[in-house]
């Protein structure tokens, strides 16, 4: 949603002032406790106003901010149907029933969960949500409540950023549901296409604040922290808007949102998180560097020296800004300079990028142009080189250029290679890795392509054509190496607690043993890709736990599979 937003010279009015942005009209929030006991549709601003249910913004007021994508034209949740969802997720986080933990992709063994103190502020915390807070707010059409008319809601509309800085969570409400006027399909990667669901999620994580986390809720009992590259590579500048008009406005809100965290970490540090960013911001903004010559990249990144900047051994060196900022010149300068072209990673696992994996692999990762790559290849980075995990380049490659360069360059091309590409990248990519026989058939390619489903758009696509190349739509998951002790122990877990009552990474772990395609899509909830794979004669067989797809679907509260799934079970 969103409104044409604020002249520059406005003064702000009305609120406490936020780090960055300006709020024009005072901060209205929902206590949790009123919310829980909400029926029906949500009620407007002026309704709730009268049942004295709002509450302004004051200092120290722990606010939780509810980003969502509307479900029709003229009522953001016509049916009731996400207030219903967040109803029950806040139930069971302020109960226990529902745990927030990492994203799967980031996962590691000792798992991260909200903190306890947090959880515990929920029950009596305040809520933001459009409909509740706004006076008057309707759906964005061209003509109506614009910047002009000067009304309380689109004062309120122009404070949005604000109203994100100053609130203490951000929750993103993003069920599977279905958009009333246009019949199509509501999720996570709906939700992430929208402009002004990308400009409140840069707000939140380019803030100053110590906790930039975004909790993202799928269903009633599926909450987890965002992936750092789930939003990294989706500009405000691509983002889609109902109103074209409001693209500048936000683009500029942006920009004052990815300059002031540059700004906050030039003068706080860490030095590493400042270069990262100073070097992805023509990146995310789509706009040309700022600097051309060796002296004025050795300024921007606060390298003393070009011999500091070629000796320097620390995880975002002048190699890595280079890399990230898709500076071409600059990697041929180094590597003159001899720099190490094989440079690795350390601590940036927060942004993405893990400890041990190369400059190669990096470039691979944040989508670098084929250019980026050739000049690493010639100047002597491994094709091959692996992190830690024993991955290389080719298998986090996102275009069909990065194919073509790094087998030019021989890179090895096993059988798994695939399972990465149908994970992160288009089916473009995956199509060319088809062409230079790597083989569908084998590396579990339907399971990866069904889990990370929820964040790319384009996954029934990539289903399709490695089926299409003989991908096995009933290949059960094989469990390898030190994974194995860990999906015991989420088995054990499961069986002591009920499978629906772990957390969303607990869950998913303690079923995969034995878990077929079909299984792995009604885990995740996503509908096109179980009637595609019952279509190809998927199998509703159980997987080592016992549990039918129709009891992953169940569990994870994906009711609408249900009727296809039951219908094939036996």
């Amino acid at each position: 949603m969103g409104a044409s937003l604020c002249k520059p010279d406005e003064q702000p009015i009305g609120c406490a002032a936020s780090t960055v942005h300006a709020c024009h009209f005072p901060l209205w929030a929902v206590k949790v406790s009123d919310f829980m006991q909400m029926r029906g549709a949500p009620e407007p601003h002026n309704v709730l106003q009268e049942k004295g249910v709002l509450h302004q913004y004051y200092p120290g007021m722990f606010v939780i901010f509810v980003s969502h994508q509307w479900l029709s034209s003229v009522h953001p949740d016509p049916q009731g149907a996400q207030m219903r969802v967040l109803q029950k997720a806040l139930a069971g986080v302020i109960d226990g029933t529902v745990q927030i933990t990492e994203n799967i992709v980031a996962h590691s063994y000792d798992e991260i969960s909200l903190a306890s103190d947090t959880q515990k502020r929920i029950a009596d915390a305040f809520l933001f949500f459009d409909w509740f807070a706004i006076p008057q707010i309707t759906a964005r059409t061209p003509g109506v409540n614009e910047e002009t008319t000067k009304t309380d809601a689109a004062l309120a509309v122009q404070s949005i950023p604000a109203y994100v800085e100053l609130c203490d969570l951000f929750l993103a409400l993003v069920p599977e549901l279905t958009h009333k006027d246009s019949a199509q399909r509501v999720n996570y990667t709906t939700w992430m296409s929208r402009g002004w669901c990308r400009a409140e999620l840069w707000c939140r994580l380019l803030s100053n604040k110590s906790d930039t986390s975004v909790i993202v809720a799928y269903s009633a009992t599926e909450a987890e922290f965002m992936f750092p590259l789930d939003w990294q590579n989706r500009s405000i500048v691509d983002g889609d808007f109902t109103v074209e008009a409001d693209r500048t406005e936000v683009v500029r809100l942006g920009e004052m949102a990815v300059e002031s965290k540059i700004r906050h970490l030039q003068d706080r540090g860490p030095l590493s998180h400042y270069r990262f960013w100073a070097a992805l911001c023509p990146n995310l903004l789509r706009q040309q560097r700022k600097w051309s010559e060796m002296d004025a990249f050795l300024r921007h990144f606060k390298f003393a020296s070009l011999r500091e900047a070629v000796q320097d051994d620390t995880g975002m060196n002048a190699v890595m800004c280079a890399v990230f900022s898709g500076d071409t010149n600059m990697l041929r300068s180094l590597a003159g300079s001899r720099a190490n072209m094989n440079h690795t990673l350390e601590g940036m696992s927060e942004l993405g990028y893990y400890d041990t994996q190369t400059a190669l692999m990096a470039a691979t990762k944040s989508r670098q142009d084929v250019d980026v790559l050739r000049v690493l290849l010639e100047c002597r980075a491994d094709v091959n080189g692996c992190a830690r995990t024993g991955l290389t380049a080719i298998f986090l490659c996102r275009t069909p250029e990065h194919v073509k360069i790094l087998l030019e360059h021989r890179a090895d091309m096993p059988d798994y290679v695939l399972a990465g590409a149908a994970s992160f990248a288009c089916p473009e990519t995956v199509k060319a890795l088809i062409s230079h026989r790597c083989d569908a058939s084998k590396a579990e390619v339907l399971h990866s392509v069904a889990l990370m489903s929820r964040s790319n758009g384009r996954a029934l696509e990539t289903a399709k054509l490695l089926l299409a190349h003989r991908a096995d739509v009933n290949e059960k998951h094989t469990p390898m190496g030190e994974l194995i002790w860990y999906y015991r122990k989420a088995r054990f877990r499961a069986a002591v607690v009920g499978l629906s009552n772990c957390s969303m990474s607990t869950r998913f772990w303690a079923a995969r043993s034995g878990i077929s395609p079909l299984g792995v899509a009604a885990l995740v909830g996503h509908e096109q890709l179980v009637q595609l794979f019952l279509e190809y004669g998927a199998e509703p067989f159980a997987n080592d736990s016992g549990h039918l797809p129709e009891d992953l679907a169940r569990c994870s509260h994906h009711h609408h599979l249900l009727p296809m799934l039951s219908t094939f079970a036996t």
